[in-house]
């Protein structure tokens, strides 16, 4: 298989595989609420830790070995970061004051929606991007997506249920929102045939996308526990993910 079809058929499995764990959701309607949110806060800080494990082990020496570090590559961090401080202002700026319901889902349910379909479009992308580079970066940029999503699809399910959406419906419209990817994977893998040198803007935009992730959404929320015992469970499970990024410079 040659180098283009590998890198193809690598990048449209991974984000097939980020789609489908859109149905994860369902398996918080068997756990207790309150466990539910204990273990997905340990997926949170597992999740902190890889995406600053990818960025600072594997994309940030892969950008400066393949095209060194000036103002250029400083503004396409950047732009990374304010890009998604943008997605996140545009789904907050929505609010309705009408109790949710079936017949009457709730506008931040439906911006959640569209918030969430923006993301993953950007996460096809970076995918791509990273299997362009090298296809172990792509692999370690797959799996700290992969731990990602794990908790926000849990907890994106719980935002429509409680915008007013069915359990199936609620299902359904995150597995549409969650195939964007696949739209951004193909769409990066595309644009790299006619713009040389995608990646010197794709990869220091997914250093500013994950620091920004794991800065102002993740972390954040780990610090709302105050609990001793929780949070030193929550550094482990943090330093968990650097580790698992760490494994991954095996594969290299």
């Amino acid at each position: 298989m040659s180098t283009l079809a590998q890198t193809w058929t690598y990048s449209l499995v991974s984000v097939l595989i980020i789609s489908l764990i859109s149905f994860i959701g369902i398996v918080g309607l068997s756990i207790k609420i309150h466990k539910l949110k204990q273990i997905v806060l340990f997926l949170v800080s597992f999740s902190a830790g890889a995406l600053l494990g990818d960025v600072f082990i594997h994309l940030l020496p892969e950008l400066v070995e393949e095209y060194g570090f000036g103002l250029n590559m400083s503004l396409y961090v950047l732009s990374g970061i304010v890009f998604f401080f943008i997605v996140e202002k545009f789904i907050h700026w929505h609010h309705c004051h009408i109790e949710p319901s079936k017949d009457h889902p709730h506008p931040f349910a439906l911006m959640n929606l569209l918030g969430d379909a923006v993301h993953n479009f950007i996460d096809g992308l970076i995918i791509a991007g990273s299997y362009l580079t090298s296809m172990p970066v792509g692999i370690a940029t797959t799996t700290a997506v992969i731990l990602h999503e794990i908790p926000t699809e849990i907890g994106d399910f719980g935002v429509l249920l409680h915008g007013g959406f069915s359990k199936n419906k609620a299902l359904v419209m995150n597995f549409l929102s969650a195939i964007t990817a696949i739209l951004g994977a193909i769409v990066a893998l595309l644009l790299s045939a006619y713009i040389p040198n995608l990646n010197k803007f794709l990869i220091p935009f997914t250093i500013g996308v994950f620091v920004y992730i794991a800065g102002s959404d993740l972390i954040p929320e780990l610090h709302k526990e105050v609990n001793a015992h929780k949070s030193f469970i929550q550094l482990v499970t943090f330093v968990l993910g650097i580790v698992v990024m760490v494994l991954l410079l095996g594969i290299e």
